[in-house]
């Protein structure tokens, strides 16, 4: 008798959440006059310099296959860049990614084995967590927490504490998703010589670095790192560069890690189009201006949010030190899908739902601001008018 395999993925794909931001984005689809600022995405389109880099890369016919690293031009200008900013960084410890999910990916596939720990503060992006389970890494959480009611912090003793010799690797997104917490130089110095102590690989996703209030750049590990240390820094051309279409980041590696990456980038993608990296190139030498202006229309905007939430009765909203959202508390909210759900069909606004990015996540919602004025203020009017109501 022929035994039936019905099909199906792998056991261990049964428990991958899926996107609850997609669940709400899909949603309000089917719904009009709708303000989406559910995504981390800024609204402005990709500046004409960038944009025109690609087209003469097209028109020149430059569409065959590149090296596995990524073309020496910009492998070499992102090291320029990089070492502008007071990073450690250098051409042969650079590796280009068809994105930054997938420079993430890619970096876990190097590091990790199934079964290995992996230690994240939490809320985090999804996809922070997703990839290492995808892995069969096994996921350790260290919850942030609302400093005196002012803003996302961490307790670093907890941290450190949750770092065993038994933990493979540590993420850390700084300025993080989708709290803006960030750490400090002070605390990175720290984190760093206990890893050092213990073995332990650091995976630091500074996609956020230039999305800062506080200076120019967030600090980075890369700031302290020597070639020796188990720090890789992940990042990407979407968030400062106006770029998420592209899918265009990259790595920054140990020399001993970089074969292993150039192999796991041929499994993966082969290589990034080469019309996309002359737009890279474009970015990273002629962009500064545009980097600037941008973070302080962000701050601009952060403001504004944070003013107006902070006005609505059962509101919190702390101030970010970084990236491009207001991670928002509730009052009474104990779904925040359910709560999302509401504001998308009464209010026409699209947040994403705390609880996407962990349990720690629940209560809160997620508002990007990396909008026009214009679009944030209507979006906020709405917002204050329903939840108003609902805390009346």
């Amino acid at each position: 008798m022929q035994q039936e395999f019905p099909p199906a993925a792998r056991p261990a794909m049964e428990g991958l959440d899926g996107s609850l931001v997609r669940l709400i984005f899909d949603e309000g689809q089917r719904l009009a006059d709708v303000i989406g600022l559910w995504f981390g995405e800024p609204d402005a389109v990709t500046p004409a310099f960038i944009r025109d880099a690609a087209v003469r890369s097209l028109a020149e016919g430059e569409t065959f296959y590149s090296s596995n690293f990524g073309i020496s031009p910009l492998r070499q200008a992102i090291a320029t860049y990089q070492s502008g900013l007071g990073r450690r960084s250098a051409f042969e410890r650079v590796c280009v990614t068809a994105s930054g999910v997938n420079a993430i990916t890619i970096a876990c596939q190097a590091l990790l084995d199934s079964g290995d720990r992996v230690v994240l503060p939490e809320p985090f992006w999804p996809n922070l967590g997703g990839i290492p389970r995808i892995l069969g890494a096994e996921l350790a959480t260290v919850p942030l927490h609302l400093d005196a009611g002012a803003a996302w912090s961490m307790d670093l003793d907890r941290l450190l504490a949750a770092l065993t010799p038994q933990t493979r690797l540590v993420i850390l997104n700084s300025p993080g998703n989708p709290t803006g917490w960030s750490l400090t130089r002070d605390e990175q110095a720290v984190l760093l010589a206990h890893c050092r102590r213990l073995g332990i690989w650091i995976l630091a996703d500074d996609v956020y670095e230039r999305v800062y209030y506080e200076g120019d750049a967030a600090p980075s590990f890369l700031d302290l790192a020597t070639d020796e240390d188990r720090v890789v820094s992940i990042n990407s051309f979407s968030k400062a560069w106006a770029m998420t279409g592209w899918r265009l980041g990259w790595i920054t590696a140990p020399p001993a890690l970089m074969s292993t990456l150039g192999k796991l980038s041929e499994y993966n993608t082969s290589c990034v189009p080469v019309f996309v990296q002359k737009a890279g190139i474009a970015a990273l030498e002629q962009g500064e201006a545009f980097v600037t202006a941008t973070t302080r229309r962000y701050r601009a905007m952060r403001d504004l949010a944070a003013t107006r939430l902070a006005a609505i009765p059962g509101v919190h909203a702390p101030v970010p030190r970084g990236a491009m959202y207001a991670f928002f508390t509730v009052a009474g909210c104990t779904d925040s899908l359910a709560l999302a759900r509401r504001l998308l069909h009464e209010a026409r606004v699209g947040l994403a739902p705390g609880r996407g990015f962990g349990p720690a996540g629940e209560g809160c919602l997620r508002l990007c601001f990396a909008v026009g004025e214009e679009r944030l203020e209507s979006a906020l009017s709405r917002l204050t008018d329903t939840l108003t109501r609902r805390a009346a």
